[in-house]
């Protein structure tokens, strides 16, 4: 097992070890239990530890770098993951990684980098050399981040374009029914009162005049 194996996956804590993959998800195993399961893509994210980085002021900074610098000064993790004290966790990380962005790394993923600092130590799975190896295609992840961000501009962008028609489209179907029902009902009934009426008075009265 290498560190190139490690996944995290949305809605599960803890740490996988990616065992394969399927069309509709893939096969996962618990770094914690040792537990097998299968994690469906309808429902789940799952997101290589190599591919993430750490935001900061300036260049970001790749996951395992963050983790070689907590190595150095780990006797802190296992008391801050105990007790759980967002503000030590805080001052903690800013002492491994003083320029991270504060506006965007929260205390949550500051919390959540340390608990999987302590899954990956007991797991033997802090050796990154072979990333040091190939700095070249890693990089690409770096790279590939802006286009993810103007995707999502893109879907912010579109969502007011489909308010708008929606909101078009009702005053023009509430515009058409009313008065073409409420014309129609008023023409049929004065045809109806205009033929009915004069037409069964007047046909007597002719009747009765011929006779006499």
């Amino acid at each position: 097992m290498e560190y190139r194996q490690i996944v995290a996956v949305t809605g599960l804590s803890g740490l996988y070890q990616l065992m394969s993959t399927k069309n509709d998800g893939a096969i996962v195993r618990s770094l914690t239990d040792k537990s097998v399961k299968f994690v469906s893509a309808r429902i789940h994210h799952i997101t290589p530890l190599e591919s993430i980085e750490i935001y900061t002021t300036g260049d970001n900074v790749r996951l395992h770098e963050v983790m070689e610098k907590i190595k150095e000064q780990d006797s802190e993790i296992a008391a801050l993951n105990k007790k759980k004290d967002d503000k030590a966790a805080k001052a903690y990380f800013k002492t491994v990684l003083p320029d991270f962005d504060e506006s965007r790394v929260y205390t949550s993923d500051i919390r959540k980098v340390l608990k999987w600092y302590e899954i990956l130590k007991a797991n033997d799975l802090l050796n990154f050399d072979y990333l040091k190896e190939q700095p070249e295609e890693e990089a690409t992840v770096a790279e590939a981040a802006p286009a993810a961000d103007t995707q999502d501009e893109a879907v912010e962008e579109a969502k007011p374009k489909k308010k708008a028609a929606t909101k078009k489209a009702v005053p023009a179907e509430d515009g058409e029914e009313k008065p073409v029902k409420k014309a129609a009902a008023k023409k049929k009934a004065a045809t109806g009162d205009g033929e009915e009426k004069p037409a069964k008075k007047a046909a007597p009265k002719k009747k009765k005049e011929e006779e006499a």
